[in-house]
């Protein structure tokens, strides 16, 4: 498939696709940063278990004639701060964020049972629809992801150290519950975001696996970040140039795109050893 320049600036003519780009910019950022860490504390189920969490909240806000948006914030928040009050060491977390969960889906049964007649609404928090982002939520999405990223600025060092040597870092005083709320309250704020572009079901393809990709590409920490960031935006804006253009679902081709780089990604970590420090020292620099 082809794109010429002409037919590639006739995109952003578009108002609905310089809101998804925008949009797809704020989520992208966030999701890369936030989601290093997330996989490099092992804590993937929980955001995994947060989308699901914002969903029950999504549908209860409509239900009250809210916004889904505000719906959303405000129940994953709740959900994070609870995971992380519930469960701060490694051994614990499946079970708090497995409690914290289950409950919030009994809620979404009761919410889906009243929720009917928004089938509409319904699948779009499911699967996402970027293409329907209109110009205020862009700026509340930009606005939240600064907030998101410029909190997690703040806790990165000590966040690093409970990540990577846990046990040596209580023992110097570092309170692993406190970074263990303030981290999944980001990671709540960054969950609300994804949800709006690849719906509550796909969040991993957006969150966890750019993170994960980097990961396996590079073991160095601050190139591992950067990569994480650059593979996320570069789905986002990919999968909306390809569905542009084929009128299949955005969702769907970031989702691809997501797996298809992981893979190569595992396949990039079994090759042999030289060839592998080949490729790394390049993605370096």
């Amino acid at each position: 498939m082809r794109i010429s320049m002409t037919t590639a600036s006739t995109m952003f003519t578009y108002d609905f696709m310089q809101n998804a780009f925008a949009a797809a910019f704020a989520v992208s950022m966030v999701c890369g940063l936030v989601g290093f860490f997330l996989v490099l504390r092992a804590q993937t189920f929980a955001g995994h278990a947060l989308s699901h969490v914002g969903f029950t909240g999504a549908t209860g806000a409509v239900l009250i004639g809210v916004s889904p948006l505000w719906g959303l914030i405000a129940m994953t928040l709740a959900a994070g701060v609870g995971m992380g009050l519930l469960g701060e060491r490694l051994h614990q977390r499946d079970v708090a964020i497995g409690i914290v969960l289950s409950m919030s889906l009994g809620l979404g049964l009761l919410f889906l049972n009243f929720f009917t007649a928004y089938a509409t609404q319904a699948t779009t928090l499911l699967f996402g629809n970027i293409l329907g982002i209109d110009a205020t939520t862009v700026w509340t999405l930009l606005l939240l992801a600064i907030a998101a990223i410029a909190a997690l600025a703040a806790i990165a060092r000590p966040l690093l150290f409970v990540s990577l040597q846990p046990e040596l870092a209580e023992a110097k005083g570092v309170s692993l519950r406190l970074l263990s709320v303030l981290f999944l309250t980001i990671v709540a704020l960054g969950v609300a975001e994804c949800v709006q572009i690849v719906g509550v079901l796909l969040v991993f393809a957006l969150m966890v696996g750019p993170a994960a990709a980097a990961q396996r590409f590079t073991t160095r920490f601050w190139s591992g970040l950067a990569l994480s960031v650059a593979l996320a935006l570069s789905e986002a804006w990919l999968g909306l140039v390809l569905a542009f253009y084929t009128d299949w679902p955005t969702s769907f081709w970031i989702t691809a795109l997501s797996s298809g780089v992981y893979l190569i990604a595992v396949l990039h970590a079994n090759l042999p050893a030289w060839a592998r420090e080949a490729t790394g020292a390049s993605l370096s620099g």
